[in-house]
This record gives structure tokens, C-alpha cells and sequence, in this order.
């Protein structure tokens, strides 16, 4: 894949074959990156959708398991699924538009709560936190 680093961490337990091999099945051939780790071993794995429904569950499964193979204390992995739970680029480009309006093309001699409420609005705020 173009979008991915030219290195990244991989869980011992999963050989550069099954990678390869696996990285066909992910939408633009995305597999999953370790993004970030703490010390207590909680680590924060990105990964694209699987292309192929039938080969999810295997797929997934064989990946979820390295992940956990590799976490000091074997803990199981939790998932979430952030397609449903984050704005899309769409949206957050909308929210950065209507704040620059609210910012820049608005008067300010709005009451401060009427200000507040169409920066709320913009949904900016809750995007960025």
C-alpha cells in the first residue's frame, strides 16, 4: 500500500508471508498498523475493513490473536468499529467551513450565548474533541 509507512510493528507471531498474503484482503491494502503503545502493554492497532465477508472472521481472528499473543499480560483485544462512531472527512470539512463563517464572516455583536449556540452548531468542537 501507498498510504503506509515504509515500516511499521508487526506481532511476532504473524510471519511476512501471512501479511502479504492478508494485505489483498484489506479495502486498498491497508493491513493493520500499531499505532501507538503504553506502558501498562495497551496498544492501539489500526486497521481497514476486511474486502471479502466470508474471509473476515478468519482473517480478523488470526490477527486479533497475534495482537494478544503479543500483549504482556495476553489480554484479549476490544474493537471498535470507528466508521460508526466518527465523523467522516465530509463532515468535519462542513463543521471547519461554518466555523470560519461563524469566525470570520459573522459580526460579533451577537449576545455571547447566541454565539455559543451557533459554535455548537457547527459541531466543530465536538469533531475535534
Amino acid at each position: 500500500s501507498t498510504s503506509l509507512p515504509e515500516y511499521f510493528v508487526v506481532p511476532s507471531s504473524l510471519a511476512d508471508q501471512d501479511l502479504k498474503l492478508y494485505s489483498y484482503s484489506f479495502i486498498g491494502r491497508r493491513m493493520p498498523v500499531w499505532s501507538w503503545n503504553h506502558p501498562n502493554g495497551s496498544a492501539l492497532v489500526r486497521m481497514a475493513n476486511i474486502k471479502d465477508v466470508l474471509q473476515q472472521r478468519r482473517i480478523d481472528q488470526r490477527i486479533c490473536n497475534a495482537i494478544t499473543r503479543s500483549h504482556p499480560l495476553r489480554s484479549d483485544v476490544y474493537k471498535s468499529d470507528l466508521d460508526k462512531c466518527l465523523p467522516n472527512i465530509q463532515e468535519i470539512q462542513a463543521a471547519h467551513i461554518k466555523l470560519k463563517q461563524l469566525c470570520v464572516n459573522e459580526p460579533f455583536d451577537e449576545t455571547e450565548e447566541k454565539w455559543l449556540s451557533s459554535l455548537e452548531n457547527t459541531r466543530w468542537l465536538e469533531y475535534i474533541r
